[in-house]
């Protein structure tokens, strides 16, 4: 297992590394186009979720660029497992984030990209191939959305924030009943979006995102990303999103929102205050 997470240094990201991840998010994007609204075959993994030809070869091109330009980095991806899970710079890759809204044609499924160093994510790419939307946050800078410098917007009242989340299906147990008090206090509660909904946030149109359930294929790639927009993005208990997260995640544009949010996502809220 990697080392543990270690505070960032908030030196610039290398422009090295942003590069090779336009690059990888590049190449997965041509795959998964070509895949895109067309008949294809629909398997199930062992955990019940959905694959495609387009996951593959997505993730499929990601690695075989890694391994010409990055051969002494891990990676770890959710199609094709992992490689080098001990090295201080570790590629997390999901080359579909939202397969099921891929899959029924809605283009609302990204490409996540990552790069953690000592279980801490430095870098993180949120691709939408089809509209050609692309979120890059990075350590030390500011996150750019198709080039250009985004923002979180203000909003430290919970009854006037958007709350998002991929599905109420995805909480159970307490999890869905700290979710359903943090929904019955928001302004206005959406559903969908996968990761798309944090490249939202850190534009300025959500200001909210509470997920459960997420594994780190799934998560890595957000925090810089929200980070870099000015947001906060943590676990539910506040603690930094690295590696050994437990998938339970709260972002938000506002750090005032932030903390009332997690108020009602706690073991023992009742009503916060």
């Amino acid at each position: 297992m990697p080392a543990a997470p270690r505070p960032t240094t908030g030196a610039p990201c290398p422009p090295a590394f942003l590069d090779l991840a336009e690059r990888l998010a590049d190449a997965a994007g041509a795959a998964i186009r070509r895949h895109f609204r067309t008949p294809m075959r629909v398997e199930e993994k062992p955990d019940r979720t959905p694959v495609t030809i387009a996951d593959r070869e997505a993730e499929a091109a990601m690695r075989a660029i890694l391994a010409a330009k990055a051969p002494s980095h891990g990676v770890i991806g959710e199609e094709f497992g992992t490689h080098g899970p001990d090295r201080s710079l570790i590629w997390v890759l999901d080359p579909i984030d939202g397969t099921k809204a891929f899959m029924t044609g809605k283009p609302t499924f990204g490409t996540l990209i990552s790069l953690v160093r000592d279980g801490a994510p430095i870098l993180g790419v949120i691709d939408q191939p089809v509209a050609g939307e692309r979120w890059i946050g990075a350590e030390g800078r500011p996150t750019r959305f198709n080039g250009s410098p985004v923002r979180v917007r203000a909003c430290d009242r919970l009854e006037r924030a958007v709350l998002n989340t991929t599905s109420p299906d995805l909480f159970a147990g307490a999890d869905l009943s700290a979710f359903r008090r943090l929904a019955a206090a928001v302004g206005l509660t959406l559903y969908g979006g996968d990761c798309y909904a944090y490249g939202l946030l850190a534009s300025g149109f959500i200001d909210l995102v509470v997920e459960a359930g997420l594994k780190r294929h799934d998560f890595c790639a957000l925090a810089p990303v929200v980070a870099g927009a000015g947001g906060v993005i943590t676990d539910w208990r506040g603690a930094p999103v690295t590696l050994a997260s437990d998938g339970r995640i709260a972002a938000a544009g506002d750090a005032v929102c932030h903390a009332r949010a997690r108020a009602f996502l706690s073991e023992d809220a009742c009503s916060p205050g």
